[in-house]
């Protein structure tokens, strides 16, 4: 269900110099003492929304082209701390208190399923292209598969040491790639469930994996503070980034496959031109660790959330 109570009244836009920044959005609760952090940014499909979870109990979903709160959803008592749309943009996944996963209905916030069967913390979720699955990495060491019609659990996938921290599927559906505290990188078949590939580079825990959306490509970050590129076909290492000086929190493709983000605990976002494989821009402007970022779906804006428990949307056109 969707409200617009005090809460939402207290959430505002803030118009900030920085350059290159298009606007930020300061999240405040409703005795106006500033969150500890924003987990994460996701943009709708259509690109018309921006979805975020932080230290609350609630999904905000801000309007792109104003930057004013849209609405609040409500469905749990204890803080969201991942999300993600459906690529129909039907539906939002949401985990809760660490331990639950909810499939709400986007518009409403309707709950219409409840997924529970992890043994710990659930740390990534993601919907399958087709959105009729959603893969979730746990601090059990496990990967779930889950029927997003039935509500049912597929399968178990198991092959990391320690806790997978991100999971995301292939463009077209057939693989999923999972990062975990173990320092690997896991390529699975999602037909099978078996794992076709472990890949080997980093030096520590693999934070984030994201395939280019042309499934040519994955990126990987992690707290060695390298961002890897992996040809997808043959799993060799392709090219190894360095520009951050701390840990690796998140790392996303543009649409057309040409631009890499890369946010980081070092408070900065770097920005990578895919085919020249140069650092193209070095964004700063939050005062703590940049815990997410998202590329909008026409590759104009990339949205930032940070520690600080601010949103940055950054005009992309102005930077490259």
């Amino acid at each position: 269900m969707v409200t617009l109570n005090q809460y939402a009244q207290s959430a505002f836009l803030l118009m900030v110099p920085y350059q290159h920044l298009v606007v930020m959005i300061s999240l405040y609760d409703s005795g106006m003492q500033k969150h500890d952090r924003v987990w994460q940014v996701c943009f709708s499909p259509d690109g018309s929304t921006l979805a975020s979870v932080c230290d609350d109990n609630y999904i905000y979903q801000w309007d792109v082209n104003t930057g004013n709160l849209k609405s609040l959803l409500k469905g749990h008592n204890n803080f969201f701390n991942t999300i993600c749309f459906s690529p129909d943009g039907i539906m939002l996944a949401v985990v809760s208190d660490n331990s639950f996963i909810f499939i709400m209905e986007a518009k409403t916030g309707k709950c219409l399923l409840k997924f529970e069967g992890h043994d710990g913390n659930i740390n990534s979720i993601c919907f399958s292209p087709d959105s009729t699955q959603l893969a979730s990495g746990s601090y059990d060491k496990s990967i779930l598969l889950w029927d997003v019609k039935t509500g049912q659990r597929k399968t178990q996938l198991n092959g990391h040491f320690y806790c997978v921290n991100s999971v995301c599927f292939s463009p077209d559906g057939s693989q999923l790639a999972s990062g975990s505290w173990d320092n690997s990188i896991c390529i699975w078949d999602v037909k099978t469930s078996q794992q076709n590939a472990q890949l080997n580079g980093h030096s520590d825990c693999v934070f984030s994996v994201c395939y280019s959306p042309n499934g040519t490509l994955l990126a990987s970050g992690s707290y060695d503070k390298l961002v890897i590129l992996w040809d997808v076909k043959t799993t060799v290492q392709k090219s190894k980034f360095e520009g951050h000086t701390q840990a690796v929190n998140q790392v996303c493709f543009s649409s057309d496959s040409s631009k890499l983000a890369s946010g980081s605990k070092d408070m900065s976002i770097c920005l990578w031109d895919v085919k020249t494989r140069q650092l193209k821009s070095q964004l700063f402007g939050h005062s703590s660790s940049v815990r997410s970022v998202s590329f909008s779906p026409d590759c104009n804006i990339l949205a930032s959330g940070s520690d600080d428990g601010s949103i940055f949307l950054w005009d992309i056109d102005t930077i490259i």
